[in-house]
């Protein structure tokens, strides 16, 4: 087993990092929550606030941060007191530029990295089913598979540096687009006369089927477990999709690919969020449609 230092102990990281305790590793968080701090140290990990007193002697160093600022500095701590042939793993998402910049840190300090970004919310999280998207080195990709393998159900190699995040970005950007489709085509069932159900079992075993509709129906009914059900309690928020949606719209710049449904997205998302439902999950947003505010 190893000694893993995991640094963002927040709705996703702290539930991660449970499992690792459960899977035997040694466990080190480090958050600026105190209360974030407690639920992780219930979970059995060692906490700390401060995310460099527990990098020294880890074999494997985690992130799970806001944004590339925060894991850029992070690593720029955590790199010079981690122990020679160190794992570094990100697995906050965050934009394609500051993920190479984090691996050419991790090589020029002699460490092995990989961005390694999730999908799956919350639940997935707990449950321990997260899909990896993984960037980096062949190398530093088996070293690190055994460890993802307690968090995840699904571990891919997308290949290089970076590489995990552009799948991830991608991957969120056709989820908000469709959401958004999805949501257009049960409101506008409703004003038609159809029933939810009846929509549903049409649409989910026909060309219009995607994820959005067969696991995350935006109508109560449906789907029991989507958000729906539960007042649109997040289980992937507003300001994280507009986040990602951002995040795409940066990379299609300076890519130079063409994302006329990513822009239109994340400008109708950026209005919703605007409105005060941020916080809320962001297949509410049929709710934003229905109201013609889009």
């Amino acid at each position: 087993m190893s000694t893993i230092a995991f640094i963002g102990l927040g709705n996703m990281g702290g539930p991660m990092a449970a499992n690792l305790v459960k899977a035997g590793h040694v466990v080190r968080g480090a958050d600026l929550s105190e209360a974030s701090r407690d639920a992780a140290a219930a979970q059995g990990v060692s906490v700390s606030a401060n995310a460099v007193d527990i990098v020294a002697g880890a074999d494997v160093i985690i992130t799970m941060l806001p944004n590339g600022k925060l894991v850029l500095n992070v690593w720029e701590q955590a790199l010079p007191v981690a122990k020679k042939g160190a794992l570094f793993i990100d697995s906050s998402t965050i934009d394609v530029d500051s993920a190479r910049v984090a691996h050419r840190m991790a090589g020029e300090a002699g460490m092995a990295a990989l961005d390694a970004p999730v999908s799956g919310g919350v639940g997935g999280a707990a449950a321990g089913t997260l899909t990896f998207m993984v960037g980096g080195a062949k190398e530093a990709f088996d070293a690190g598979k055994a460890v993802l393998d307690v968090m995840g159900g699904k571990i891919v190699h997308c290949g290089d540096a970076g590489a995990g995040q552009a799948a991830k970005i991608c991957n969120n950007m056709i989820l908000g687009i469709s959401m958004i489709g999805v949501c257009e085509a049960f409101a506008m069932g409703e004003k038609l006369g159809l029933s939810h159900q009846a929509l549903f079992d049409v649409a989910s075993t026909s060309s219009g089927q995607c994820w959005s509709i067969t696991s995350y129906c935006p109508v109560p009914g449906p789907v029991p477990t989507s958000p729906a059900n539960n007042g649109y309690k997040p289980g992937f928020a507003v300001d994280l999709m507009l986040k990602d949606l951002k995040l795409s719209q940066d990379a299609a710049s300076t890519s130079g690919a063409a994302t006329p449904l990513g822009a239109a997205a994340a400008a109708i998302y950026e209005r919703f969020a605007a409105a005060g439902f941020g916080g809320s999950d962001f297949s509410g947003i049929i709710n934003f449609l229905r109201d013609g505010k889009h």
